[in-house]
Protein backbone atom coordinates (compact mmCIF):
# COMPACT_ATOMS: atom_id res chain seq x y z
CA UNK A 1 0.00 0.00 0.00
CA UNK A 2 1.38 3.55 -0.97
CA UNK A 3 0.16 6.46 1.42
CA UNK A 4 1.33 10.01 0.45
CA UNK A 5 2.10 12.86 3.46
CA UNK A 6 2.20 16.09 3.06
CA UNK A 7 2.96 18.25 5.63
CA UNK A 8 3.54 22.43 6.20
CA UNK A 9 6.53 21.24 8.84
CA UNK A 10 8.85 19.05 8.90
CA UNK A 11 13.26 17.70 9.98
CA UNK A 12 14.94 19.83 10.61
CA UNK A 13 12.08 21.95 12.22
CA UNK A 14 11.88 20.29 15.79
CA UNK A 15 8.19 19.56 16.67
CA UNK A 16 6.04 17.29 17.96
CA UNK A 17 4.47 17.12 14.21
CA UNK A 18 7.55 16.70 12.68
CA UNK A 19 8.97 13.73 15.60
CA UNK A 20 5.02 12.17 14.68
CA UNK A 21 5.86 12.31 10.93
CA UNK A 22 9.15 10.79 11.18
CA UNK A 23 7.99 8.24 13.54
CA UNK A 24 5.43 6.91 11.56
CA UNK A 25 8.12 6.47 8.24
CA UNK A 26 10.28 4.68 10.57
CA UNK A 27 7.87 2.39 11.53
CA UNK A 28 5.30 1.67 9.24
CA UNK A 29 7.23 0.05 6.42
CA UNK A 30 7.31 -3.47 8.54
CA UNK A 31 3.46 -2.70 7.68
CA UNK A 32 3.63 -2.83 4.38
CA UNK A 33 3.14 0.27 4.13
CA UNK A 34 5.28 2.56 1.55
CA UNK A 35 5.37 6.13 2.50
CA UNK A 36 5.66 9.38 0.06
CA UNK A 37 6.28 12.55 1.96
CA UNK A 38 5.85 16.56 0.56
CA UNK A 39 6.78 18.77 2.86
CA UNK A 40 9.09 22.30 2.70
CA UNK A 41 12.77 22.87 2.56
CA UNK A 42 14.15 24.70 5.33
CA UNK A 43 18.14 25.33 3.46
CA UNK A 44 21.00 22.28 3.08
CA UNK A 45 18.75 19.55 4.56
CA UNK A 46 19.88 16.57 1.70
CA UNK A 47 17.58 14.79 -0.10
CA UNK A 48 16.04 11.73 1.12
CA UNK A 49 14.56 8.92 -0.72
CA UNK A 50 10.54 9.28 -0.48
CA UNK A 51 11.16 13.01 0.41
CA UNK A 52 10.21 15.59 -1.65
CA UNK A 53 10.91 19.20 -0.14
CA UNK A 54 9.47 22.49 -1.35
CA UNK A 55 11.13 25.82 -1.47
CA UNK A 56 9.94 27.90 1.56
CA UNK A 57 10.78 31.22 3.13
CA UNK A 58 11.32 32.01 6.68
CA UNK A 59 7.62 33.11 8.53
CA UNK A 60 7.75 36.85 9.77
CA UNK A 61 9.30 36.64 13.41
CA UNK A 62 9.95 33.04 13.38
CA UNK A 63 12.72 31.87 11.97
CA UNK A 64 12.01 28.36 12.65
CA UNK A 65 9.13 27.84 10.55
CA UNK A 66 8.59 27.86 6.55
CA UNK A 67 5.76 29.05 4.36
CA UNK A 68 5.85 27.47 0.90
CA UNK A 69 4.13 28.70 -2.25
CA UNK A 70 0.50 27.81 -2.90
CA UNK A 71 1.19 26.27 -6.50
CA UNK A 72 4.32 25.03 -6.16
CA UNK A 73 2.74 22.88 -2.84
CA UNK A 74 -0.40 22.06 -5.07
CA UNK A 75 2.06 20.81 -8.29
CA UNK A 76 4.53 18.98 -5.83
CA UNK A 77 1.87 17.16 -3.92
CA UNK A 78 -0.36 16.49 -6.79
CA UNK A 79 2.92 14.70 -8.78
CA UNK A 80 3.68 12.88 -6.07
CA UNK A 81 0.31 11.75 -5.34
CA UNK A 82 0.32 9.80 -8.62
CA UNK A 83 0.36 6.00 -7.72
CA UNK A 84 -0.74 6.49 -4.10
CA UNK A 85 -3.89 4.69 -2.24
CA UNK A 86 -4.42 7.80 0.26
CA UNK A 87 -3.68 10.67 1.12
CA UNK A 88 -2.59 11.69 4.77
CA UNK A 89 -2.41 15.74 5.57
CA UNK A 90 -0.65 16.52 8.62
CA UNK A 91 -0.94 20.36 9.16
CA UNK A 92 -3.58 22.66 8.60
CA UNK A 93 -2.27 25.30 6.30
CA UNK A 94 -1.43 25.16 2.96
CA UNK A 95 -0.36 21.74 2.99
CA UNK A 96 -4.11 20.95 3.78
CA UNK A 97 -5.61 22.32 1.08
CA UNK A 98 -2.93 21.11 -1.77
CA UNK A 99 -3.71 17.45 -0.31
CA UNK A 100 -7.27 17.61 -0.97
CA UNK A 101 -7.55 18.83 -3.66
CA UNK A 102 -4.50 16.00 -5.06
CA UNK A 103 -6.95 13.25 -3.62
CA UNK A 104 -10.67 14.47 -5.17
CA UNK A 105 -8.73 14.75 -8.04
CA UNK A 106 -7.41 11.47 -8.01
CA UNK A 107 -10.19 9.99 -6.34
CA UNK A 108 -8.55 8.84 -3.15
CA UNK A 109 -9.45 8.75 0.54
CA UNK A 110 -7.77 11.55 2.36
CA UNK A 111 -7.45 11.77 6.05
CA UNK A 112 -5.79 14.59 8.65
CA UNK A 113 -3.86 14.15 11.97
CA UNK A 114 -5.47 17.12 13.91
CA UNK A 115 -2.06 17.32 15.93
CA UNK A 116 -2.08 20.81 17.62
CA UNK A 117 -5.14 22.59 19.55
CA UNK A 118 -5.11 26.03 17.57
CA UNK A 119 -7.74 27.82 19.78
CA UNK A 120 -5.28 27.87 22.72
CA UNK A 121 -2.28 29.03 21.05
CA UNK A 122 -2.99 31.99 18.95
CA UNK A 123 -3.86 34.39 22.11
CA UNK A 124 0.03 33.69 22.13
CA UNK A 125 0.93 35.02 18.89
CA UNK A 126 -1.62 37.79 18.09
CA UNK A 127 -2.12 39.15 21.47
CA UNK A 128 -3.52 42.33 20.21
CA UNK A 129 -6.50 40.24 18.97
CA UNK A 130 -9.43 39.89 21.20
CA UNK A 131 -8.91 36.29 22.61
CA UNK A 132 -12.81 35.25 22.04
CA UNK A 133 -12.66 36.36 18.71
CA UNK A 134 -9.70 34.16 17.52
CA UNK A 135 -10.90 31.21 19.45
CA UNK A 136 -14.17 31.00 17.25
CA UNK A 137 -11.92 32.04 14.27
CA UNK A 138 -9.80 28.91 15.03
CA UNK A 139 -12.74 26.73 15.91
CA UNK A 140 -14.83 27.18 12.50
CA UNK A 141 -11.53 26.47 10.15
CA UNK A 142 -11.48 23.11 12.14
CA UNK A 143 -14.85 22.40 11.67
CA UNK A 144 -14.72 23.03 8.38
CA UNK A 145 -11.38 21.55 7.23
CA UNK A 146 -12.20 18.12 9.25
CA UNK A 147 -15.44 18.02 7.43
CA UNK A 148 -13.95 18.41 4.38
CA UNK A 149 -12.26 15.07 4.90
CA UNK A 150 -12.53 11.32 5.33
CA UNK A 151 -11.38 11.10 8.27
CA UNK A 152 -9.73 12.31 11.35
CA UNK A 153 -7.42 10.89 13.72
CA UNK A 154 -6.85 12.73 16.97
CA UNK A 155 -3.68 11.60 19.57
CA UNK A 156 -6.77 11.48 22.36
CA UNK A 157 -10.11 11.33 23.94
CA UNK A 158 -9.42 14.86 25.26
CA UNK A 159 -8.76 15.79 21.31
CA UNK A 160 -11.65 13.73 20.41
CA UNK A 161 -14.23 15.33 22.56
CA UNK A 162 -12.67 18.99 21.47
CA UNK A 163 -13.63 18.37 17.77
CA UNK A 164 -17.21 16.91 18.66
CA UNK A 165 -17.59 20.26 20.34
CA UNK A 166 -16.91 22.39 17.52
CA UNK A 167 -19.49 20.41 14.96
CA UNK A 168 -17.10 17.79 13.36
CA UNK A 169 -19.15 15.01 11.72
CA UNK A 170 -16.40 13.55 10.11
CA UNK A 171 -15.34 10.10 11.41
CA UNK A 172 -12.59 10.30 14.55
CA UNK A 173 -9.93 7.87 15.13
CA UNK A 174 -7.94 8.16 18.32
CA UNK A 175 -4.75 6.78 17.87
CA UNK A 176 -1.49 8.24 19.12
CA UNK A 177 2.35 8.45 18.17
CA UNK A 178 4.11 5.68 19.41
CA UNK A 179 7.95 6.01 20.94
CA UNK A 180 10.84 4.36 20.12
CA UNK A 181 11.09 3.08 23.40
CA UNK A 182 14.60 1.00 22.57
CA UNK A 183 16.08 4.76 22.03
CA UNK A 184 15.88 5.90 25.61
CA UNK A 185 16.76 3.27 27.12
CA UNK A 186 20.36 2.06 29.13
CA UNK A 187 21.68 6.04 28.38
CA UNK A 188 24.32 7.06 30.47
CA UNK A 189 23.34 10.11 32.50
CA UNK A 190 26.37 9.65 34.70
CA UNK A 191 28.49 11.19 31.98
CA UNK A 192 25.72 13.73 30.76
CA UNK A 193 25.95 15.09 34.28
CA UNK A 194 29.80 15.43 33.66
CA UNK A 195 29.32 17.13 30.60
CA UNK A 196 27.15 19.93 31.68
CA UNK A 197 28.82 20.21 35.03
CA UNK A 198 25.70 18.83 37.06
CA UNK A 199 26.87 17.66 40.62
CA UNK A 200 26.14 13.56 41.07
CA UNK A 201 24.39 14.28 44.21
CA UNK A 202 22.01 17.17 42.97
CA UNK A 203 18.42 16.52 42.46
CA UNK A 204 17.31 17.03 38.77
CA UNK A 205 13.97 17.64 37.81
CA UNK A 206 13.65 18.21 33.96
CA UNK A 207 11.62 19.94 31.27
CA UNK A 208 12.02 18.62 27.48
CA UNK A 209 9.71 20.61 24.45
CA UNK A 210 9.49 23.66 22.50
CA UNK A 211 10.70 27.14 24.94
CA UNK A 212 6.65 28.77 24.02
CA UNK A 213 4.60 30.00 26.04
CA UNK A 214 2.17 27.19 25.36
CA UNK A 215 3.80 25.40 27.26
CA UNK A 216 3.09 26.90 30.66
CA UNK A 217 6.95 26.96 31.44
CA UNK A 218 6.45 29.86 33.85
CA UNK A 219 4.12 27.70 35.72
CA UNK A 220 7.31 25.38 36.33
CA UNK A 221 9.03 28.52 37.42
CA UNK A 222 6.53 29.26 40.24
CA UNK A 223 6.55 25.69 41.36
CA UNK A 224 10.38 25.75 41.78
CA UNK A 225 10.01 29.04 44.17
CA UNK A 226 8.29 26.60 46.52
CA UNK A 227 10.46 23.29 46.03
CA UNK A 228 13.52 25.01 46.62
CA UNK A 229 12.36 25.60 49.87
CA UNK A 230 12.72 22.60 50.58
CA UNK A 231 15.18 21.34 48.23
CA UNK A 232 17.66 24.11 47.61
CA UNK A 233 19.75 21.85 45.39
CA UNK A 234 17.25 21.17 43.12
CA UNK A 235 17.72 22.43 39.61
CA UNK A 236 15.41 22.72 37.04
CA UNK A 237 16.80 22.08 33.56
CA UNK A 238 14.86 22.77 30.25
CA UNK A 239 15.80 21.13 26.87
CA UNK A 240 14.32 22.53 23.54
CA UNK A 241 14.41 25.65 22.25
CA UNK A 242 11.76 28.57 21.21
CA UNK A 243 10.45 32.05 21.14
CA UNK A 244 9.96 32.53 24.71
CA UNK A 245 13.29 31.51 25.30
CA UNK A 246 14.95 35.01 26.22
CA UNK A 247 11.81 36.31 27.62
CA UNK A 248 11.83 33.07 30.52
CA UNK A 249 15.87 33.68 31.06
CA UNK A 250 15.19 37.30 31.60
CA UNK A 251 13.19 36.07 34.25
CA UNK A 252 14.50 33.47 35.78
CA UNK A 253 17.95 36.34 36.28
CA UNK A 254 14.88 39.19 37.50
CA UNK A 255 13.83 36.70 40.23
CA UNK A 256 17.57 35.13 41.66
CA UNK A 257 16.38 32.03 40.09
CA UNK A 258 19.97 31.70 38.19
CA UNK A 259 21.85 29.02 40.06
CA UNK A 260 18.24 26.76 40.15
CA UNK A 261 17.24 26.81 36.15
CA UNK A 262 19.65 26.18 33.26
CA UNK A 263 18.43 26.32 29.73
CA UNK A 264 20.70 23.46 27.72
CA UNK A 265 18.92 24.21 24.42
CA UNK A 266 17.82 21.53 21.99
CA UNK A 267 19.41 18.30 22.10
CA UNK A 268 20.01 15.54 19.77
CA UNK A 269 17.49 13.06 19.75
CA UNK A 270 19.66 9.69 18.76
CA UNK A 271 22.19 10.35 21.65
CA UNK A 272 21.83 13.90 23.82
CA UNK A 273 18.10 13.87 24.52
CA UNK A 274 18.02 9.91 26.06
CA UNK A 275 21.71 10.48 27.57
CA UNK A 276 19.33 13.94 29.16
CA UNK A 277 16.73 12.01 30.42
CA UNK A 278 18.57 9.49 32.27
CA UNK A 279 20.74 12.29 34.27
CA UNK A 280 17.33 13.65 35.67
CA UNK A 281 15.47 12.54 39.06
CA UNK A 282 12.34 13.24 38.08
CA UNK A 283 10.32 14.91 34.99
CA UNK A 284 8.20 17.75 34.87
CA UNK A 285 5.38 19.37 32.59
CA UNK A 286 2.83 21.75 32.87
CA UNK A 287 1.16 22.12 29.50
CA UNK A 288 -2.48 22.83 29.78
CA UNK A 289 -3.14 22.74 25.52
CA UNK A 290 -0.85 19.08 24.74
CA UNK A 291 -2.64 16.95 22.26
CA UNK A 292 -0.72 13.91 23.28
CA UNK A 293 2.35 14.52 25.24
CA UNK A 294 5.27 12.19 23.93
CA UNK A 295 8.04 13.62 25.81
CA UNK A 296 5.87 11.97 28.82
CA UNK A 297 6.37 8.47 27.04
CA UNK A 298 10.27 9.56 26.13
CA UNK A 299 10.50 10.22 29.81
CA UNK A 300 9.13 7.20 30.85
CA UNK A 301 11.01 4.77 28.20
CA UNK A 302 13.97 6.39 29.73
CA UNK A 303 12.62 4.99 33.25
CA UNK A 304 12.12 8.30 34.71
CA UNK A 305 9.28 9.34 37.31
CA UNK A 306 7.00 12.02 35.79
CA UNK A 307 5.18 15.05 37.59
CA UNK A 308 2.85 16.74 35.51
CA UNK A 309 -0.73 18.36 34.84
CA UNK A 310 -3.19 16.20 33.80
CA UNK A 311 -4.77 18.78 30.91
CA UNK A 312 -6.01 18.27 27.82
CA UNK A 313 -4.07 15.35 25.93
CA UNK A 314 -1.98 14.48 28.82
CA UNK A 315 -5.03 12.82 30.77
CA UNK A 316 -4.80 9.89 28.54
CA UNK A 317 -1.28 8.98 29.65
CA UNK A 318 -1.40 10.47 33.32
CA UNK A 319 -4.67 8.94 34.06
CA UNK A 320 -3.66 5.45 34.99
CA UNK A 321 -1.71 6.72 37.51
CA UNK A 322 1.25 4.38 36.87
CA UNK A 323 4.51 5.85 36.96
CA UNK A 324 3.51 9.10 37.34
CA UNK A 325 1.57 11.88 39.89
CA UNK A 326 -0.80 14.65 38.50
CA UNK A 327 -1.34 16.96 41.65
CA UNK A 328 -3.83 19.82 40.82
CA UNK A 329 -2.90 22.81 38.80
CA UNK A 330 -1.69 25.09 41.57
CA UNK A 331 2.46 25.97 41.82
CA UNK A 332 2.27 25.41 45.56
CA UNK A 333 0.58 21.98 45.36
CA UNK A 334 2.80 20.49 42.05
CA UNK A 335 5.85 21.69 43.87
CA UNK A 336 4.61 19.98 47.29
CA UNK A 337 4.39 16.42 44.86
CA UNK A 338 7.64 17.08 43.37
CA UNK A 339 9.60 18.12 46.55
CA UNK A 340 7.40 14.79 48.37
CA UNK A 341 8.74 12.54 45.50
CA UNK A 342 12.09 13.32 45.89
CA UNK A 343 12.33 12.84 49.73
CA UNK A 344 10.63 9.20 49.57
CA UNK A 345 13.15 6.83 47.97
CA UNK A 346 10.87 4.25 47.98
CA UNK A 347 8.15 5.81 45.84
CA UNK A 348 10.90 7.93 43.70
CA UNK A 349 12.16 3.62 42.66
CA UNK A 350 8.76 2.25 42.61
CA UNK A 351 7.62 5.18 39.67
CA UNK A 352 10.86 4.63 38.24
CA UNK A 353 10.45 0.86 37.57
CA UNK A 354 6.91 0.97 36.50
CA UNK A 355 7.79 3.88 33.75
CA UNK A 356 9.57 1.51 31.09
CA UNK A 357 7.18 -0.94 31.67
CA UNK A 358 4.05 1.06 31.42
CA UNK A 359 5.92 3.44 27.89
CA UNK A 360 6.66 -0.08 26.35
CA UNK A 361 2.20 -0.06 26.09
CA UNK A 362 2.79 3.20 23.58
CA UNK A 363 5.29 1.78 21.44
CA UNK A 364 5.66 3.15 18.02
CA UNK A 365 5.57 -0.52 16.31
CA UNK A 366 2.12 -0.97 18.02
CA UNK A 367 1.00 2.23 16.87
CA UNK A 368 2.10 1.83 13.48
CA UNK A 369 -0.03 -1.43 13.04
CA UNK A 370 -3.30 0.31 14.07
CA UNK A 371 -2.35 3.14 11.62
CA UNK A 372 -2.07 0.98 9.09
CA UNK A 373 -4.82 -1.01 9.95
CA UNK A 374 -7.00 2.08 9.08
CA UNK A 375 -5.30 2.82 6.10
CA UNK A 376 -6.27 -0.65 4.48
CA UNK A 377 -9.99 -0.27 5.98
CA UNK A 378 -10.62 3.71 4.84
CA UNK A 379 -9.03 2.29 1.22
CA UNK A 380 -10.77 -0.34 1.25
CA UNK A 381 -14.57 2.10 2.02
CA UNK A 382 -13.49 4.20 -0.86
CA UNK A 383 -13.00 1.22 -3.09
CA UNK A 384 -16.55 -0.33 -2.18
CA UNK A 385 -17.91 2.69 -2.23
CA UNK A 386 -16.88 4.03 -5.83
CA UNK A 387 -17.90 0.77 -7.40
CA UNK A 388 -21.61 1.32 -7.31
CA UNK A 389 -20.32 4.84 -8.40
CA UNK A 390 -18.37 3.63 -11.53
CA UNK A 391 -21.69 1.52 -12.16
CA UNK A 392 -24.16 3.97 -12.35
CA UNK A 393 -21.99 5.66 -14.75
Amino acid sequence: MRVLMVSDVYFPRVNGVSTSIETFRRTLAAQGVELRLVAPRYGGEPDEAGVVRVAGWPVPGDREDRLVGWRAMHRATLAAAGGCDLVHIQTPFVAHYAGLAAARRLGLPVITTYHTLFEEYLQHYAPLLPAGWLKRRARGLSRRQCNALDGVIVPSTAMRERLLGYGVDAPLHVLPTGIPVERFRGRDGAAFRRQHGIAPERPVALFVGRVAHEKNIGFLLDALRHALARHPALLLLIAGEGPARAELEARVRREGLAEAVRFIGYLDRAEALPACYAAADVFVFASRTETQGLVLLEAMAAGLPVVALAEMGTVDILGPGRASLAPPPEPAAFADALAGLLDDGVALRRLAAEAPVYAAEWSDAEMAARLARLYREMFERGAAEALPAAAGA
